[in-house]
């Protein structure tokens, strides 16, 4: 691959993200309904790309799927929790009328993408900003600085039968730039630096989710999720990583306490 054909697509990309990131900080900044509404959106268009690639022309199914998926994650947060869980749930079981093939890896991505909303609105809303920013951070950082290292240094491929462009030097680099993140946020937040463990371990799993992600779309035989985001693709192609981050911290706080020596 040439110098070029490397870096082709980083202009939409740095364009497209830089617009995603206002949006995404001043949700968080914002909290309350406004997060909400927001995190259900992401999970309801998710779900719509998800199904549209599952189910190829299918209009109606994807909307009302995606439809439901929005509605329960954002019902979900009003409701006691004992509630909550069954309706997040539901739409992962309403979508086995409407699917022929491919049921087991549509109820699979969609438990998923509701529980990884809800994880979401549950640290915005019980742990607050800082915490948010920082599941986002490792994200982010992840993705970006394995994008540069891995078309910087190159080396042996990840997986090149599913994603053939993830390198062992890009996965490598996300997980020292998820440390950074950790030091950062253990020297200035007052908890333990097994913070900085803990961002690496949730940095693995957002890699998780981009590798299950892939995995899917190489499957149905496509490139993106959709064409929603100009350089990225579709949602799920950016949030595919927040997927597995999300709901591993959701388990790993009910087990170890979260944040560590705080909670």
């Amino acid at each position: 691959m040439s110098s070029t054909e490397k870096w082709s697509d980083l202009a939409a990309r740095v364009m497209s993200a830089v617009a995603m990131a206002v949006v995404a900080v001043a949700g968080i900044w914002t909290g309350g309904y406004v997060f909400h509404v927001l995190v259900a959106l992401i999970c309801g268009v998710m779900v719509w790309e998800m199904v549209g690639m599952l189910r190829p022309g299918q209009s109606r199914a994807q909307l009302l799927l995606g439809g439901t998926t929005g509605a329960a994650v954002l019902l979900s947060v009003y409701l006691p929790v004992g509630f909550a869980l069954p309706l997040l749930l539901a739409p992962a079981l309403v979508g086995f009328g409407y699917l022929e093939r491919n049921r087991t890896i549509y109820m699979t991505f969609t438990v998923m993408i509701l529980m990884s909303g809800f994880g979401m609105i549950k640290v915005r809303d019980e742990m607050g900003v800082n915490w948010m920013l920082w599941l986002v951070l490792v994200v982010v950082v992840t993705d970006v600085v394995g994008y540069f290292a891995g078309r910087a240094f190159g080396g042996p491929k990840f997986w090149p039968a599913v994603s053939p462009k993830k390198t062992w030097s890009g996965t490598a680099a996300g997980w020292i730039g998820a440390a950074i993140v950790g030091l950062v946020f253990s020297a200035n937040t007052g908890v333990g630096y097994q913070l900085i463990g803990i961002s690496i371990a949730v940095s693995m799993a957002s890699q998780m989710g981009d590798i299950a992600e892939s995995g899917m779309k190489r499957k149905m035989g496509v490139k993106d999720s959709s064409n929603l985001i100009p350089g990225h693709g579709g949602l799920m192609d950016r949030f595919d990583g927040m997927l597995g981050a999300s709901v591993f911290l959701l388990i790993i706080g009910q087990v170890i306490g979260f944040p560590p020596g705080v909670g």
